[in-house]
Protein backbone atom coordinates (compact mmCIF):
# COMPACT_ATOMS: atom_id res chain seq x y z
CA UNK A 1 0.00 0.00 0.00
CA UNK A 2 1.35 3.51 -1.29
CA UNK A 3 2.52 5.10 2.15
CA UNK A 4 0.81 8.85 0.99
CA UNK A 5 -2.74 7.32 0.82
CA UNK A 6 -4.48 8.02 3.87
CA UNK A 7 -6.40 5.20 5.53
CA UNK A 8 -9.05 7.18 6.85
CA UNK A 9 -10.69 10.43 5.81
CA UNK A 10 -13.42 12.03 7.42
CA UNK A 11 -15.00 14.95 8.45
CA UNK A 12 -16.11 15.32 12.72
CA UNK A 13 -17.71 18.64 11.84
CA UNK A 14 -18.61 20.64 8.69
CA UNK A 15 -16.07 22.96 9.21
CA UNK A 16 -13.11 20.20 9.91
CA UNK A 17 -11.30 17.78 8.10
CA UNK A 18 -9.56 14.83 10.02
CA UNK A 19 -6.66 13.01 7.80
CA UNK A 20 -4.90 9.85 8.93
CA UNK A 21 -2.29 7.60 7.52
CA UNK A 22 -0.79 4.28 8.20
CA UNK A 23 2.28 5.70 9.28
CA UNK A 24 1.00 7.35 12.74
CA UNK A 25 0.74 10.80 10.65
CA UNK A 26 -2.74 12.30 11.73
CA UNK A 27 -3.88 15.84 11.06
CA UNK A 28 -6.93 17.86 11.39
CA UNK A 29 -7.62 20.84 9.12
CA UNK A 30 -9.85 23.35 8.64
CA UNK A 31 -12.19 22.79 5.02
CA UNK A 32 -11.22 26.22 4.56
CA UNK A 33 -7.87 25.22 4.15
CA UNK A 34 -8.83 22.52 2.12
CA UNK A 35 -10.71 24.84 -0.25
CA UNK A 36 -7.51 27.37 -0.77
CA UNK A 37 -5.26 24.32 -1.27
CA UNK A 38 -7.75 23.64 -4.74
CA UNK A 39 -5.14 22.94 -7.44
CA UNK A 40 -7.44 22.98 -10.07
CA UNK A 41 -7.34 25.74 -12.90
CA UNK A 42 -10.18 27.54 -12.16
CA UNK A 43 -8.70 28.63 -8.69
CA UNK A 44 -4.59 28.09 -9.40
CA UNK A 45 -4.50 29.00 -12.67
CA UNK A 46 -3.43 27.07 -15.76
CA UNK A 47 0.17 27.06 -16.98
CA UNK A 48 1.21 25.58 -20.23
CA UNK A 49 4.66 25.13 -20.74
CA UNK A 50 5.90 27.68 -18.43
CA UNK A 51 3.19 30.07 -19.30
CA UNK A 52 -0.10 31.50 -17.65
CA UNK A 53 -2.36 31.52 -20.20
CA UNK A 54 -5.32 31.44 -17.57
CA UNK A 55 -4.74 33.55 -14.36
CA UNK A 56 -6.78 32.22 -11.43
CA UNK A 57 -10.33 33.59 -10.90
CA UNK A 58 -10.52 36.17 -7.65
CA UNK A 59 -11.96 34.50 -4.90
CA UNK A 60 -14.94 35.83 -3.61
CA UNK A 61 -16.97 34.47 -0.48
CA UNK A 62 -20.20 32.09 -1.29
CA UNK A 63 -22.86 30.33 0.66
CA UNK A 64 -21.37 26.97 0.92
CA UNK A 65 -17.57 27.06 -0.49
CA UNK A 66 -15.74 25.67 2.54
CA UNK A 67 -18.70 23.09 3.58
CA UNK A 68 -17.41 19.54 2.10
CA UNK A 69 -20.60 17.81 0.11
CA UNK A 70 -18.67 14.70 -0.74
CA UNK A 71 -15.40 13.13 -1.06
CA UNK A 72 -14.13 10.63 -4.17
CA UNK A 73 -11.55 8.68 -5.23
CA UNK A 74 -9.67 9.44 -8.53
CA UNK A 75 -7.86 5.84 -9.37
CA UNK A 76 -5.58 5.20 -6.70
CA UNK A 77 -3.79 8.82 -6.33
CA UNK A 78 -6.50 11.45 -5.20
CA UNK A 79 -9.37 12.42 -4.07
CA UNK A 80 -11.61 15.23 -5.99
CA UNK A 81 -13.92 17.35 -3.03
CA UNK A 82 -17.25 18.67 -3.88
CA UNK A 83 -18.57 21.95 -2.10
CA UNK A 84 -21.63 22.90 -1.29
CA UNK A 85 -20.91 26.13 -3.75
CA UNK A 86 -20.92 23.45 -6.85
CA UNK A 87 -17.23 23.63 -7.02
CA UNK A 88 -16.35 20.03 -7.97
CA UNK A 89 -12.96 20.03 -10.07
CA UNK A 90 -10.06 20.11 -7.87
CA UNK A 91 -8.12 16.98 -7.64
CA UNK A 92 -6.35 16.40 -4.35
CA UNK A 93 -3.43 14.05 -4.99
CA UNK A 94 -2.02 12.42 -2.09
CA UNK A 95 1.27 14.11 -1.95
CA UNK A 96 -0.65 17.59 -1.75
CA UNK A 97 -3.24 16.29 1.20
CA UNK A 98 -0.06 15.39 3.36
CA UNK A 99 1.29 18.21 2.44
CA UNK A 100 -1.37 20.46 3.10
CA UNK A 101 -2.31 18.52 6.22
CA UNK A 102 1.24 19.10 7.55
CA UNK A 103 1.12 22.57 7.33
CA UNK A 104 -2.28 23.64 8.51
CA UNK A 105 -2.87 21.34 10.85
CA UNK A 106 -4.70 22.69 14.24
CA UNK A 107 -3.44 21.65 17.40
CA UNK A 108 -5.35 20.99 20.58
CA UNK A 109 -6.07 24.67 21.65
CA UNK A 110 -7.14 25.56 18.09
CA UNK A 111 -9.17 23.08 17.96
CA UNK A 112 -10.56 24.01 21.42
CA UNK A 113 -11.02 27.40 20.69
CA UNK A 114 -13.25 26.85 17.28
CA UNK A 115 -15.18 24.25 19.15
CA UNK A 116 -16.08 27.07 22.47
CA UNK A 117 -16.67 29.41 19.82
CA UNK A 118 -19.20 26.97 18.03
CA UNK A 119 -20.82 26.08 21.29
CA UNK A 120 -21.01 29.82 21.76
CA UNK A 121 -22.72 30.49 18.45
CA UNK A 122 -25.25 27.55 19.08
CA UNK A 123 -26.08 28.80 22.58
CA UNK A 124 -26.60 32.43 21.43
CA UNK A 125 -28.95 31.05 18.64
CA UNK A 126 -30.26 28.75 20.83
CA UNK A 127 -31.87 31.74 23.18
CA UNK A 128 -33.39 33.36 20.78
Amino acid sequence: MNPLIPRKIHTPKPYLLRLEWADGFAATITTEELRKACPCAHCKGETIMGRMVVAPALTTFKPGMYEIEGINPVGNYAIQVGWRDGHNTGIYPWELLREVAADKALDDAQLDKLHAREQAEHSTNGAS
